[in-house]
């Protein structure tokens, strides 16, 4: 009998072989992969097969924003498997209006009609067409070191490695990339705030030297590659910039959003209302696969007489909208939007100790919970200890071996590169906070040993 027939009896060693074999393991060469079993997870922690608990210090892929099982969303996916667990996006549904109701409530002004998606990827998807159908133009900008999903038009506007392997198709498709901004490390070798905001003039002066652009896709701060936050003028004059030259303005806030930063979204620390913004992730903190594309009205309005060419079979599916509404809700009664940017200058507090105490951080950056630690091996130069063709190539990665002795100690940290993405579930107190920084305090003696 076969290993897969046994379902009921598998070990965790025989879980971890199944999947192994039979299943990809994503943005990884496959020889190095060993999946953890997990069976459990419940706040801010999950549960492996030998019954070792670990602090879920990344809140996953920085989605399980109301921590591990949370009773209310719980119930919420029970009562809509039980009411209704399916019908045609062509219909209206009950939990559709409710959750269109809540997002009034919690995005920025302006936004006010809806596409549901079941990815982050998807809802891009959705936002490239309906730019491109609007203003009958066809090219986006988005900048290096994003990353906006893993199908075929959101992987050719991401900036990083991912998309490598995708090309030449993604040059055929109208996507340009601009400079992120990043003032650590600054693209154009620029000093802030002398430069004026110089890596939003140099987007300006791609579009004003462009063609048929569309719309501009930025996430508002980017997230697995650095947590990059940008000076405060930066997202209003990118925004002045857009309406300058009739660029649609769309706000990634895949990973941004659902009070991760402090503000239900991220736009909203420098008042930008974007003309369409997409999110995923922490709409359902990740216990249903959702994503929104959100427009303003004034992009609704051209579909009234406008033909929409867009839908598929899963576009506001029930099981995903019912738990969207009990996790906004859950949110609110938690004030966990306000909890996360009361929590922030703890965080920084603890991080910018570790940076004086650890010659191999060069950089700590964030907003609520929502941190990056970027690890040198010269912090005059800023060199890193790996790079994006590191990871391609899957050569070992500085920040993977100390990833690993944290993982030892009970804390799962995201890894990416040459940095750590800091960004614990809403719900996490000072305690769990100072346990996953002392793991990773300890663990970056690996990297200090090997600074120049």
């Amino acid at each position: 009998m076969s290993e897969i027939s046994q379902i009921d009896t598998l070990s965790s060693e025989q879980v971890t072989n199944i999947t192994r074999q039979t299943n990809y393991g994503t943005w990884r060469i496959q020889k190095t992969w060993k999946p953890m079993h997990v069976v459990d997870a419940e706040g801010c922690y999950f549960i492996d097969g030998a019954g070792k608990r670990y602090l879920d210090f990344s809140a996953q892929l920085m989605c399980v924003n109301l921590g591990h099982k949370n009773p209310k969303v719980v119930e919420s996916i029970a009562q809509q498997a039980r009411e209704l667990p399916y019908m045609a996006p062509g219909y209206a549904t009950t939990s559709r209006a409710l959750l269109s109701q809540k997002l009034l409530e919690v995005l920025p002004p302006g936004l006010e009609k809806f596409f549901f998606a079941t990815s982050g990827t998807e809802a891009n998807e959705a936002a490239f067409k309906i730019a491109r159908m609007v203003t009958g133009k066809t090219k986006i900008i988005s900048r290096y070191r994003s990353y906006h999903g893993s199908t075929t038009s959101s992987i050719s506007s991401t900036g990083d490695p991912r998309r490598w392997a995708m090309e030449p198709s993604g040059k055929g498709i109208g996507h340009i990339f601009a400079p992120e901004t990043n003032c650590y490390k600054c693209p154009i070798k620029h000093t802030y705030p002398e430069c004026g905001v110089a890596c939003a003039d140099y987007i300006e002066h791609m579009i004003a030297n462009e063609t048929d652009v569309a719309a501009i896709i930025v996430e508002p701060v980017v997230g697995t590659n650095g947590v990059l936050v940008p000076p405060p003028e930066y997202m209003p004059k990118l925004k002045a910039i857009c309406e300058k030259y009739g660029v649609l303005f769309i706000a990634d806030e895949v990973m941004t959003g659902w009070g991760r930063t402090g503000k239900w979204f991220c736009v909203d620390h420098w008042g930008v209302e974007p003309d369409i913004l997409v999110t995923a992730k922490g709409i359902t903190s990740a216990y249903v696969p959702l994503g929104l594309c959100a427009t303003s009205k004034k992009i609704a309005d051209f579909f009234e007489d406008n033909y929409f060419a867009h839908g598929h079979t899963y576009e506001a599916h029930p099981m995903t909208l019912g738990p969207a509404v009990a996790t906004i809700e859950e949110m609110q009664r938690l004030n966990l939007v306000e909890r996360a940017a009361s929590l922030a200058p703890y965080v920084e507090e603890k991080l910018k100790a570790l940076k004086a105490k650890h010659k191999s951080i060069g950089d700590v950056r964030g907003l609520g919970l929502f941190w990056g630690v970027e690890l040198v091996k010269n912090r005059e130069t800023k060199e890193p200890f790996n790079t994006m063709r590191d990871k391609v190539e899957g050569k070992p990665l500085v920040v993977d071996q100390i990833a690993a002795k944290m993982m030892g100690m009970g804390v799962a940290q995201q890894a990416w590169i040459s940095h750590f993405v800091i960004a614990p579930p809403l719900i996490v107190t000072k305690e769990e906070i100072d346990f996953g920084i002392n793991a990773l305090d300890e663990s970056l003696a690996i990297a200090d040993a090997l600074v120049e």
